[in-house]
């Protein structure tokens, strides 16, 4: 699952994924995520960090806090790259932090790190 509020962000990641082999779904905001992830049940989440109404932090946690998703993997993607953000990622249960612009190779290396128990 790839949440983001920018399209393009969106379709650069369902594209690189897809490539990959992989499905993908797409929510626009935290809101839209959290009730496709109860439909959908993702292997692993990509979360934009900014974003209105729900952020990724605030995201992420309500996330981790549901106990069925709680083991999904939910890598933050920003294009901010400071120690202060990512330490506030990892606070609210993050398992990576991408920077933007993130590349094909970085987004499947990610996919495959937290996913590899899973396709076993």
């Amino acid at each position: 699952m790839v949440i983001d509020d920018s399209n393009t962000i969106r379709r650069s990641a369902e594209i690189f994924l897809t490539q990959g082999g992989h499905e993908v779904i797409l929510a626009e905001d935290g809101f839209d995520a959290l009730a496709k992830i109860a439909d959908h049940q993702p292997d692993l989440i990509f979360v934009d960090i900014m974003m209105p109404r729900l952020d990724g932090y605030q995201t992420c946690a309500l996330i981790k806090k549901n106990s069925r998703f709680r083991s999904t993997p939910v890598i933050m993607l920003s294009s901010k790259d400071g120690l202060f953000d990512r330490a506030r990622g990892r606070l609210v249960g993050s398992d990576e932090y991408l920077t933007k612009p993130f590349t094909k190779d970085a987004l499947l290396a990610a996919v495959q790190a937290h996913t590899k128990d899973k396709t076993a």
